[in-house]
C-alpha cells in the first residue's frame, strides 16, 4: 500500500542526477506546462521552493486530467487534504481531520475565491456549489493560520476562478461529457480580451446525474463571470459574481447490515420514522454571490487592497422528522496595505495591515416534512453573526537564502438569535466570545539552492458555526465553545534545477482544545459538544517527478510520476461523554494512511493516459472506536487524445473508468449515527466520455 510512494521517492532520487544532465544537453519539445516554480500565497507570489508553509497546488492542468464532474478526486492529491462524497452533489472538505464535526460541507477552513469570502460569517462554505470546470487553480494552505484570513484551524483555501489567471487571452469553448448513471456535464466558456486592459470571462455550467443509490438524483446550473479592468499601468478592478442552483436527493446512512444486503438501498423506515425515499429527502441550494476588488499602487512601494462582497442562500432540506428552510443574506469587506522596503542589497522586506470584516443574518425555520412537503410549523429562530478581525504581517528576505515571517490577527466573534415560532422573542440574545490573538512565527532557508527547511508556530481559532450552534436537532445551543491550539511544524523541499523533480516532506504536531464533535439523536437530528483536547501528529509527503521528460522524439513522449503520503496520529486527549470514557481513541472520522498516485503517460499524436489511485486505510466511524469502514483502493483512469482542426481550433476526446476495480466501499460515512447508520456506499465500476473544443 505504500510501494508505490517510496518506490517513486527512491526512483526520482536516483535519476535525477541522469536525467538534469541530459536536460543541459538538449532542450525538449515541451508538450505539457512542468511544475510550477512560484505559488501566490500570503498577499503576493513566492518561490514555492522558499515558503514558511505547507501548501498545495492544484493547478488547471491537474483539474483537466480529472473526471471534470467534481474536485473530489483533486483534492485528494494533496496529502493531508481529504474530500468525501455521501451521494452525488453532498461533498465534505477537511484539511488534517476536521471532519471529526463535519456533518457535511466544510468546518474549520476558510475559502476564498480571490479576495472574496466563500466561507460566511457564520462559517458555513457551500463548496458544492461552485462547478470545477470553472476554477483555474486552487491554493491549500495547511493548518492554523489565522494570520491574513481570520478564524480557521484547519487551513485556507485560495481558488481562482476563469478569468483571472495571469495573462490571460481571448478563447472560447465548450466541454460535454456524459457517463453511467445518468451523469451529463455541460459547460460553455469563454474568455475575451479588450487592448491588454479588459478581460471578461464568462462560464455556464449544467449538471445531472441519477446515482447509484435510491433517492440520490441530482442536477446543477451554474453562471459565473470575472472580470478585471486595467485601468492604468498598477491600478485595475476585479469583479466576481455568480449563481447557483442546485438540488440533490440524499439517501441517508445505512447500517452494516443494510450496507451488506443492498448499498444501493436509500435510509429505510425505522420506528416511527419513515425512510428517506418516502419523506423525499434533499437539499435544494440556489446562492448568489458578488465581490468587487480594487488592487491599486499608491506608489512604488505602497499597494492597497480592498474588496467588498455579499451573498443570499435560499436553501431547503426535507429530512426525515422536518422540512427545514433558510434564508441566509451575509455582507463584508476586506482591506489591506502591503509595503516593500529594501535594506542594502541584499535584505528585501514587506509589511502588512488590514482589517476583514462581516456579518450575516439567517432565518431558520422548521416544519413537518409530509412526504416532501411543508407542512405545520415546529420550531423557527432567526441568527446573526458578527465577525472582524485586524491582521499585521511582517516577512523579510535576507540574501534570497533566509526567509523569516512574524503575522498576528486579532479576531472577534459573536452571534445573537431569537425565537420566531411557536415562541417569539423580540430582542436578540447574544453570546459573545472574548477577542482572541492568533499569533504565526515561521521561517525558510535554503540549504542548497535545491533544498529548503522550514518551521512555523501558529495558533488556531474556531469558533462553533452556525449549523453547529442551530443543528438539525433546532435547539440553540449556547454552551458550545471555540476550538484553539498551538500548531508547530517543520518541513523539507527538494526541487531540481530543472524544476522536473519535486519533494515536500511536513511533520507537524496540533494540540487542539474544546475540539466539538457531532453527535446525533434517535431520530439522526444531529447536535454538537465540545471533546476537550485533541493531539494531532501527523507526518505528510508528497513527490512528483518527469521521470521521462515531454519529448515527441520517443515512442513515449513523456512520463510522470506523483504521490503523496499521509499519516495521521490523531487521538482524544481527554473526552468524557455520558459516562465514557473516550481518552486516548482514535480521532473519529479521519483514516490513520492514505497514500494517492498518479501516473500520467504521452504518447505520439496527442495521446495521453492517466491513472490514479487512491489508498484509504479504515477509519473510525464512531467516538467508542467500536466500529470501523473498511480501507479500500479507488483506481481511476482517462484517455486523452487532442487534435488542432481548422486551424486555431483544437479538439479532446476523452473517456474513463471510475472505480476500476470495482471497489465495494462508503466514501461520507455518518459519523456517531445513531443505530449504528454510519455507511453511504459509493458507486461501483462506472464509466465517462466526452469531448472538449477550445477555439
Amino acid at each position: 500500500m505504500k510501494f508505490s510512494f517510496f518506490a517513486l521517492l527512491f526512483l526520482s532520487l536516483c535519476l535525477s542526477s541522469i536525467e538534469e544532465s541530459r536536460a543541459q544537453e538538449k532542450t525538449p519539445d515541451t508538450l505539457r506546462q512542468l511544475p510550477t516554480a512560484s505559488v501566490r500565497a500570503y498577499l503576493r507570489t513566492q518561490p514555492y521552493l522558499q515558503l514558511t508553509s505547507s501548501v498545495g497546488l492544484i493547478d488547471k492542468e491537474l483539474l483537466n486530467l480529472q473526471q471534470g464532474t467534481t474536485l473530489l478526486p483533486a483534492f485528494n492529491t494533496i496529502p493531508g487534504v481529504r474530500m468525501e462524497e455521501r451521494s452525488p452533489g453532498s461533498y465534505r472538505l477537511s484539511i488534517r481531520g476536521s471532519l471529526l464535526r463535519s456533518p457535511f460541507g466544510v468546518r474549520n477552513v476558510k475559502i476564498y475565491l480571490d479576495e472574496v469570502p466563500l466561507t460566511d460569517a457564520s462559517g458555513n462554505t457551500y463548496l458544492n456549489s461552485i462547478d470545477p470546470s470553472t476554477l483555474h487553480n486552487i491554493t491549500i494552505l495547511k493548518g492554523p493560520d489565522g494570520s491574513l484570513f481570520g478564524a480557521n484551524s484547519g487551513g485556507v483555501v485560495i481558488m481562482t476562478p476563469n478569468g483571472l489567471q495571469s495573462n490571460p487571452s481571448t478563447t472560447w469553448g465548450i466541454r460535454e461529457s456524459a457517463g453511467s448513471y445518468g451523469l451529463f456535464h455541460h459547460h460553455l466558456t469563454g474568455n475575451y480580451v479588450v487592448n491588454n486592459k479588459y478581460n471578461v470571462g464568462l462560464d455556464y455550467a449544467y449538471q445531472r446525474s441519477d446515482g447509484y443509490r435510491e433517492n440520490t438524483a441530482s442536477h446543477r446550473h451554474f453562471i459565473q463571470t470575472a472580470q478585471r479592468f486595467k485601468y492604468t499601468e498598477k491600478n485595475e478592478l476585479r469583479f466576481i459574481g455568480l449563481y447557483s442552483s442546485m438540488a440533490y436527493r440524499t439517501p441517508g446512512g445505512l447500517t452494516e447490515a443494510q450496507y451488506a444486503e443492498n448499498p444501493k438501498q436509500a435510509r429505510p423506515a425505522a420506528g416511527p420514522n419513515p425512510g428517506a425515499t418516502q419523506q423525499q429527502a434533499a437539499i435544494y441550494n440556489n446562492t448568489l454571490l458578488g465581490g468587487l476588488i480594487h488592487d491599486a499602487f499608491l506608489t512604488s512601494h505602497l499597494k492597497h487592497v480592498f474588496s467588498v462582497f455579499g451573498s443570499y442562500t435560499d436553501f431547503k432540506n426535507p429530512f426525515i422528522t422536518n422540512f427545514e428552510k433558510r434564508y441566509e443574506h451575509n455582507y463584508g469587506v476586506r482591506s489591506y496595505f502591503s509595503y516593500t522596503g529594501q535594506f542594502h542589497s541584499n535584505f528585501t522586506w514587506q509589511a502588512d495591515a488590514g482589517i476583514e470584516w462581516q456579518q450575516s443574518k439567517a432565518d431558520i425555520l422548521n416544519f413537518d416534512n409530509n412526504g416532501g412537503v411543508q407542512g405545520k410549523e415546529q420550531a423557527g429562530d432567526a441568527l446573526k453573526n458578527y465577525q472582524h478581525f485586524y491582521f499585521v504581517r511582517f516577512s523579510g528576505d535576507l540574501a534570497k537564502r533566509l526567509n523569516i515571517e512574524a503575522a498576528l490577527s486579532l479576531n472577534y466573534y459573536k452571534y445573537a438569535y431569537k425565537g420566531l415560532f411557536p415562541e417569539t422573542n423580540d430582542q436578540y440574545q447574544i453570546v459573545d466570545f472574548k477577542p482572541t490573538w492568533m499569533p504565526r512565527v515561521a521561517a525558510s532557508y535554503l540549504i542548497t539552492p535545491a533544498i529548503s527547511w522550514r518551521a512555523s508556530v501558529g495558533r488556531g481559532f474556531s469558533p462553533p458555526t452556525a449549523a453547529e450552534v442551530r443543528s438539525s436537532d433546532k435547539i440553540i445551543n449556547t454552551a458550545l465553545q471555540p476550538e484553539t491550539g498551538w500548531n508547530k511544524e517543520t518541513g523539507v523541499r527538494w526541487q531540481s534545477s530543472s524544476n522536473r523533480f519535486q519533494l515536500d516532506i511536513s511533520v507537524f504536531s496540533y494540540r487542539m482544545q474544546d475540539a466539538i464533535v457531532r453527535l446525533s439523536n434517535e431520530n439522526g437530528e444531529e447536535f454538537f459538544t465540545n471533546a476537550g483536547g485533541v493531539k494531532q501528529r501527523g507526518v505528510e509527503a508528497a513527490v512528483s517527478a518527469w521521470i521521462l521528460q515531454p519529448d515527441t522524439h520517443r515512442f513515449i513522449n513523456g512520463l510522470r510520476l506523483s504521490s503523496n503520503f499521509t499519516w495521521s496520529h490523531f487521538r482524544f486527549d481527554d473526552y468524557r461523554d455520558n459516562g465514557n470514557n473516550y481518552s486516548g481513541n482514535k480521532l473519529t472520522g479521519v483514516p490513520g494512511e492514505t497514500v494517492v498516485s498518479g501516473m500520467h503517460i504521452l504518447f505520439p499524436k496527442k495521446f495521453s493516459f492517466y491513472l490514479q489511485h487512491n489508498y484509504t486505510s479504515s477509519i473510525p466511524l464512531n467516538d467508542a472506536n467500536t466500529a470501523y469502514a473498511k480501507r479500500y483502493h479507488l483506481v481511476q483512469s482517462k484517455l486523452s487524445w487532442e487534435k488542432s482542426i481548422f486551424g486555431t481550433t483544437r479538439l479532446q476526446l476523452f473517456a474513463g473508468i471510475d472505480n476500476l476495480l470495482n471497489e465495494n466501499y462508503s466514501l461520507g460515512n455518518d459519523i456517531n449515527a445513531f443505530g449504528g447508520r454510519y455507511y453511504n456506499a459509493a458507486m461501483p465500476r462506472n464509466y465517462y466520455m466526452g469531448l472538449n473544443v477550445q477555439l
